[in-house]
This record gives structure tokens, sequence and C-alpha cells, in this order.
């Protein structure tokens, strides 16, 4: 699949992009096709980010990346905003680089968001001005709860409200900001698949890689306790002691949550864990439900093709097809 609809320009920039869920293999499938083909990755995660998550957010350590070179990996510190404008800002310049270079850039990440960002060019509103509003809306979080927050937002908002979880409370804040200050929900303003959007610079092949459910939440099992052993406990304890509490919006990620409840007396350590296996699971199956909506994404069981190294040569095989189309087009 070639044909990448209203992306199929010569002048745009071609862009291979590898998708999925979370413990679905990308990182080493990524790894892979930018052996092959000469590349290097630009990351589509939003919490591989953060400086200091590393066990947590399963960042490929320097022996996983096998010397491609990874961008948009350890941008800002947990403290710190990071928008997905200034993701998209970043993921600009890191693929013209990589062009420059004569490589050939691939994004590989499982933040949907992110992704349908950069190459569908989504639109924002302009950053909140209204202090008094906020601090409002974090009171009544305070003091009635976070669900009575989200559902305000569900009133008059119910797409965003339907994306966003009401812990999430800095960005469900957010969305109800825009929807006060603009009279406009928040997800007006962002472009649906490329709908009404301006052109794109970027010509995109979409790869998505999937597994039996059983088999991911297995996975996603082993995993928490691959990282525990790994230190993931340690490191939480350690960015608690720096001053990253709850409050921190990169501290309410998936395994970073759980354990401050259990550092901080909520639960206990069984039930950390437990909740941490189950919040993998519910995140990979949104995971789904959001690259599911997208139909340009060419889907390949890893299993079945036996294994990240098997999936990277489809990619890779399909990638100089795509390329030969392109020149052979030039040629006529």
């Amino acid at each position: 699949m070639c044909d990448s609809g209203r992306y199929n320009s010569d002048m745009a920039v071609p862009l291979l992009v590898i998708v999925g869920p979370t413990g679905s293999g990308k990182t080493d499938t990524a790894v892979g096709v930018a052996k092959a083909l000469g590349g290097e990755i630009v990351t589509a995660d939003s919490m591989q980010v953060y400086r200091g998550m590393d066990i947590g957010t399963a960042k490929p350590t320097p022996e996983e990346q096998q010397g491609i070179p990874h961008h948009l990996i350890d941008v800002v510190n947990p403290d710190e905003e990071f928008s997905v404008t200034e993701y998209v800002a970043l993921a600009d310049q890191a693929i013209a680089e990589i062009v420059a270079r004569g490589h050939v850039p691939i994004v590989s990440g499982g933040t949907g968001f992110y992704v349908d960002a950069l190459i569908d060019r989504w639109t924002f509103p302009p950053p909140p001005a209204d202090t008094a509003l906020r601090e409002r809306l974090q009171a009544v979080a305070a003091q009635e709860g976070v669900e009575a927050l989200h559902a305000r937002l569900r009133a008059v908002d119910p797409v965003s409200a339907e994306r966003l979880h009401p812990n999430d409370v800095k960005r469900v804040i957010r969305a109800l900001e825009v929807y006060q200050l603009t009279g406009r929900p928040l997800s007006s303003f962002v472009y649906k698949r490329g709908v009404g959007a301006p052109a794109s610079p970027y010509r995109p092949l979409l790869y998505g890689l999937t597994l039996p459910r059983a088999t991911l939440n297995e996975r996603l099992a082993a995993r928490v306790h691959t990282q525990l052993q790994a230190g993931l406990l340690e490191e939480v304890r350690r960015l608690h002691a720096a001053g990253y509490g709850p409050e921190v919006p990169a501290m309410k990620g998936i395994t970073y949550r759980q354990l401050l409840g259990y550092l901080c007396g909520a639960y206990d350590f069984t039930t950390a864990v437990e909740l941490m296996i189950r919040d993998n699971r519910r995140y990979a199956k949104r995971q789904y439900t959001w690259f599911n909506a997208d139909p340009r994404i060419q889907w390949i069981d890893i299993l079945a093709a036996g294994g990240p190294a098997e999936a990277a040569a489809i990619i890779v095989h399909e990638w100089r097809a795509c390329a030969q189309t392109t020149d052979d087009r030039h040629d006529a």
C-alpha cells in the first residue's frame, strides 16, 4: 500500500511509521528496519520524553538501540511541561536533520495522539491565560473529586472526556479551560484523520504491530515482573525522593502511579503489582482502539510473522517496493 491519499505528493518527505500497543515489539522491529534501511528512529512515546524515567517507560537501553540513533528520548525533566505541539516541532526538526544526513526517518511508538498530530498536522488552541479559572477548576477537583470535574468536561466536550482519564486532572482542566475561554470544545480544534487539515509535509507508510490478545496480556504481565527485577521500585523511590510526587503529571503514568500508591501507604505491594498489570492491559486496549480507527495502518501479527526480525523484513521489503514505484513514476 504505497498510496497514502493526500500525502502522496512528490514534494512530501517519505516517512516510515511503526505503531502498536505497548509490549507488541515495536522497539526491536523498528531497530531491525533502521539497520536494514540506514534509518534513524524518532520516538513517539509521551512518557519516554522524561529524563530519569527509564525502566517504567520501557525506554530502550543502549544495548537495545544497537547503535541506531533514537530521537525525542530524555527531552525534559518529569516536572516540566511538554505538549503535543512541542513534540511535533521537535519531531519535524529531527526528521529534517535525518533526511539531510541521507538517512530514512522512522517514527515508532504507541502514543497515537503524537503520531496523528505529526502526520495529520493537527491544530491546537492557544495556551489559556485565565489563572483564576484554572484555580477554580483545581478547587473543584480537590473539593468535589476528580470524577465531578470529569463530569463537567463530559457535559461540554464528550469527545475529550472519552479520551482523558478522570485522574488526568491537568489535561481535564486544560480541556475545560479551552471551552470556557473559546466557547468551543477542545476536540473541535483537532483535525480527525486529516479531514480538512492542511497538506502534510510527509508521505507516511504506516504499519501496526499486533499480537493475539491472550499472548499480549501474558507479555505485559511478564514485563511488569521483569521491570521490577530490573529495579523499577528503586527508580520510583528515587524519583519520589527527588520531589516528584503524585501531583507531578509524569508520575501519573502507568507503573509510576501504582508504585507511588504503594510507597504512600494506599495499598500493599501485591496490590500495586496487580494494578500495574491491569492498567497496562487496559492501556493496550485503548491503544488498539485508537489505531484501529486509522484505515491507513497495515497490520502485522508479529507472532504469525515469526518475530520482530521477520516483521522488520516485511516492512523493509514493502518500503523498498514503494520507493521503486515512486522512482518508476518519476522516470515515466
